[in-house]
């Protein structure tokens, strides 16, 4: 059964060649805005990594790769990144980048074994990026800070896209809610955590949620995170657990919260040994990856990736993420969505 969900009375604001322009526009302004925000350096990346070295993103733990063999390594195996999170880490050491600084880049991933719906696609493009920080700046206050800087960028490209499509009002606050996922469930005891989200989303219009990955005192993590590059078990502010986060806004189309990024300070050698040991994974310490950051041989860092084709998708007011992207998606999907009048590029 096709899992879309189309508004009543949805109709797109623009055409399909209004809506590349869009797009091209939203992802020409916003990286350049990224950038200076946070001084970053745009550097090429990989669409596919050797298996076994731990490089690769492991979401949750439960996804499987794209995995294909190389004739000429003897038919090692690679697999397509599900997102760049360690290796962007492996980079800031090997270029040499200087605290203070950091690099950004276009990554394109395929996830096959995500469930399609309106915002969920096996393709999946984003703005990767990371930070060299200090010891000092391995705080909740730092995290809130850059935080900001990302999101004075998301509001000058929403002006820009009013400048370009005056029908398209803007919807953003002027500024951020914060609020740990352990506060979120005592205001919002009886909901589960996607009904935490919409509630505190549609209130504000754009919260960061702090403190993904550690269980909550209901003995659940508010959302899963990877052991290996979050740190979601430090202490931070009244403390709650969590050095990390997820960025949301109120989609006005579809009347639901939006997460737009996920980021995060990122595991020092004790929070990764920490982590690995309470999701019984201590066996990732004799990765690649996880050697070098053991060893320190990796930079403190802080780090995330921003949605593209679902920030284009908030900014244009669009209803599925397949009227941004091309990709693939079940028959019955395309064209329960053909006869609502949406075309699925």
């Amino acid at each position: 059964m096709s899992k879309l969900h189309i508004p009543e009375s949805y109709l797109p604001l623009l055409n399909l060649k209004q809506t590349e322009l869009g797009i091209k526009s939203i992802k020409d302004f916003f990286q350049v805005n990224l950038s200076s925000e946070l001084r970053l350096r745009r550097v090429t990346a990989p669409l596919f990594v050797e298996s076994g070295t731990g490089i690769n993103d492991d979401l949750n733990g439960v996804e499987r790769p794209v995995r294909f063999p190389i004739r000429d390594m003897g038919d090692k195996q690679a697999e397509i990144v599900h997102s760049l999170a360690k290796w962007k880490r492996l980079t800031l050491a090997d270029y040499e980048i200087e605290e203070g600084f950091g690099i950004y880049t276009d990554m394109n991933a395929i996830r096959a074994d995500e469930e399609l719906d309106n915002l969920h696609s096996l393709y999946v493009d984003q703005w990767d990026w990371e930070l060299v920080i200090g010891e000092g700046e391995r705080s909740v206050e730092y995290l809130k800070s850059i935080v900001r800087r990302i999101y004075a960028a998301m509001l000058r490209t929403e002006y820009l896209v009013f400048e370009l499509f005056p029908a398209i009002t803007p919807q953003l606050p002027p500024e951020i809610t914060f609020i740990h996922s352990e506060e979120l469930l005592q205001r919002y005891p009886s909901m589960d955590a996607k009904q935490r989200e919409d509630a505190i989303t549609k209130e504000y219009g754009a919260v960061f949620i702090i403190g993904i990955g550690a269980p909550l005192t209901n003995g659940e993590p508010h959302d899963g995170r990877a052991p290996d590059y979050d740190d979601w078990s430090t202490v931070g502010e009244k403390g709650y657990p969590g050095l990390n986060g997820d960025l949301l806004v109120w989609n006005p189309v579809l009347k639901k919260s939006v997460e737009l990024s996920s980021m995060g300070i990122r595991v020092d050698a004790r929070a990764l040994a920490y982590q690995l040991k309470a999701r019984g994974k201590e066996e990732r310490l004799s990765l690649y990856f996880h050697k070098r950051l053991m060893n320190n041989e990796l930079p403190l860092s802080i780090g995330g990736g921003i949605g593209q084709s679902r920030l284009c998708m908030y900014y244009l007011r669009k209803a599925h993420i397949g009227e941004i992207q091309a990709s693939l998606w079940p028959r019955e999907m395309r064209e329960e969505a053909r006869q609502q009048g949406v075309f699925l590029i």
